[in-house]
Formats: structure tokens, C-alpha cells, sequence
């Protein structure tokens, strides 16, 4: 796999949108922002993954076939889903841009957009609820700026694979907390990933030796928490 600096987020979306074309295109502009991608084609499919899977947001179309957008909506907050929604519409009332957000969006864009807006969106969308104000992370002397999809260590740019960099971010937005195996494969990667993988650990030491410095750390039997080492700075 090609390396690069780094991708904008690290975290896994739905994308619900019933035109072909579109949801290739979000699918792609997405995954190529840094993003795992899970992608439904109809209410019922968007349904039924949000309501299953632990996305950290969802793009979802209002004029979907088989359960509108505003169903599917309505139904995932009367379920205690509570995951950034952003909803694209055609629909030109205001009207329809208010029931969004009374059936629980956190915000909408609407068609035609320009991709760059869906990802400024998203990127404060999850800002936001992980109750950051800002673009950038620190610990220690790991940076990660998402705003400029730059990782530096004092300063130095570090390039990493997709799977590190989504697994340093999420460790980034969760700093202090510790983040079991099973919650990283949940949050960082596809329906299709293997579950059962071993394949964290071997992320994580790749990720650590690039890094070149002692920030992440195993907590035994329960996975790993990211903190600056003792006197960093």
C-alpha cells in the first residue's frame, strides 16, 4: 500500500444516497479524505446499518426510496442513535431544511454541492462531537493537524499507511481514554474488515516505530490509551 502524509479523519461513515452515480462519487471522495466507507443504496438499507453498526457519521439523502430520509432519521433517534447526521437534499423550501433538523440532522447540504463543502462539513460535524473546537491534536510531541492532513513528531513529518493514520487519529480524538482492539476494528474500518484480525497489534507497532516516541501505551487485557510519556512536553 502507497504511503502519504496523511488523510483528513480517520473515522467510519455511512453513505446513504439512492443515485448511482452519487454514491460512487461520495464513496470515493470519502475513502480518499481518509475515511472507511460503508454505502446503502435505499431507506431500508440505511436503516438497517445505522441502527447495527457503530458509525461515526452518516451522509444521508431525504428522497430515498422504500423509507425516506426523515424516516430513517426519526427512527434512529427514537433508538438512541446519536451520530452526527448530515442530510442532502434537492429540495428547495425551507420548510423541508427545518423538518431535517427537527428530525434530529445536525446539519445539510444542498444539491447540487461541491464535494469540498460535504468534507468541511463532516470534518466539523465530528470535530464537534468529539468535543473538539479546533483541527489540531497534541501529545507530547505528536501533532496531528486534520485541517492541513499533516502528522509532525517535533515538528518532523511522519508518513504513515491509511490504517495507521486512522488508528493514530481515533487514538488522538480519544487521548486519556483507553480504546479497546474491538472498538478500533468497529469505528476505524468496512463492514467487510475481518473482525477477527490480529492485525491492530501489528498497527500499532508499526504506528509506534514511526512515531519514535512513547505515547501509545498497552493497557493489558483491555487495548491501548495514548498519553504523552512522563516529563513530555
Amino acid at each position: 500500500m502507497p504511503e502519504w502524509l496523511c488523510y483528513s479523519r480517520p473515522m467510519r461513515l455511512l453513505v446513504v444516497e439512492d443515485d448511482p452515480d452519487l454514491n460512487r462519487q461520495l464513496a470515493s471522495a470519502l475513502e480518499e479524505a481518509g475515511y472507511a466507507v460503508d454505502r446503502a443504496v435505499d431507506g431500508e438499507e440505511g436503516h438497517f446499518l445505522g441502527d447495527t453498526e457503530p458509525y461515526d457519521a452518516v451522509v444521508l439523502d431525504l428522497g430515498l426510496p422504500k423509507m425516506d430520509g426523515l424516516s430513517v432519521l426519526e427512527a434512529w433517534r427514537r433508538a438512541g442513535r446519536t451520530m452526527p447526521v448530515l442530510i442532502l437534499t434537492a429540495r428547495e423550501r425551507w420548510s423541508d431544511k427545518v423538518q431535517g433538523f427537527d428530525a434530529g440532522a445536525d446539519d445539510y447540504v444542498a444539491k447540487p454541492f461541491h464535494m469540498e463543502e460535504v468534507l468541511a462539513r463532516l470534518r466539523a460535524l465530528l470535530r464537534r462531537a468529539a468535543g473538539h473546537a479546533t483541527s489540531e491534536f497534541t501529545c507530547g510531541p505528536v501533532r496531528l493537524d486534520t485541517r492541513a492532513s499533516r502528522v509532525t513528531v517535533a515538528g518532523l513529518a511522519v508518513k504513515l499507511t491509511s490504517h495507521e493514520y486512522r488508528l493514530l487519529a481515533y487514538l488522538m480524538h480519544h487521548q486519556g481514554r483507553v480504546v479497546s482492539r474491538t472498538e478500533i476494528v468497529e469505528h476505524l474500518y468496512e463492514q467487510d474488515f475481518d473482525r477477527d484480525s490480529n492485525t491492530i497489534e501489528v498497527f500499532v507497532g508499526r504506528l509506534r516505530k514511526k512515531l519514535g516516541v512513547d505515547v501509545i501505551q498497552t493497557v493489558r487485557g483491555l487495548g491501548y490509551v495514548l498519553a504523552p510519556a512522563a516529563g513530555a512536553s
